[in-house]
């Protein structure tokens, strides 16, 4: 787990809320704070979907940031800042599928819980911390390790300066 801060706020949230950056990442879990407090769950309701529109359109378990990244901007566009947001973003199951083939630690996709991008804003600092988890329990770090490289690598490949800072 490493927590890269955000050199450039203004510049991060706009690749965050106005560009594709992040758009093929699932939500898990979305709070913003302006005027009020906006708290999403990002699991698709099972019964909102019939089951040949789950086929066709391919929606799976989590909303992906593209479909609920225009709710989250209209919250906190304006001229005040938000007081604060924090956004849980986890790799798809596909890519994590991928990451671990890559990965070369032995561990298959299907042994990751999650590979999540912790995003946190707060009294004018943006903080991205990265999570592993995995459905049986090892003292092997090296996906760990492996998942925050990516993390900085994505963060390079886009042009998104930012500084490692200890964990809080």
């Amino acid at each position: 787990m490493i927590a890269l801060k955000a050199e450039d706020v203004k510049s991060f949230t706009s690749r965050l809320f106005i560009k594709e950056d992040f758009d093929s990442f699932w939500v898990r879990e979305v709070n913003i704070v302006t005027y009020n407090s906006f708290t999403m769950d990002g699991h698709i309701r099972s019964g909102y979907y019939t089951e040949e529109e789950r086929k066709e359109q391919r929606i799976g378990e989590f909303s992906s940031w593209r479909q609920l990244r225009p709710f989250c901007f209209s919250l906190i566009k304006g001229k005040k800042l938000p007081e604060s947001f924090k956004i849980v973003l986890q790799l798809p199951a596909g890519q994590t599928e991928r990451f671990a083939s890559k990965s070369g630690t032995g561990i298959s996709g299907d042994q990751i819980q999650g590979l999540y991008l912790n995003i946190r804003y707060e009294e004018g600092e943006l903080y991205c911390i990265t999570g592993t988890a995995l459905k049986f329990f090892t003292l092997d770090k090296a996906l760990e390790v492996q998942w925050d490289e990516s993390v900085r690598e994505f963060f390079r490949s886009r042009q998104i300066p930012c500084t490692q800072e200890g964990v809080n």
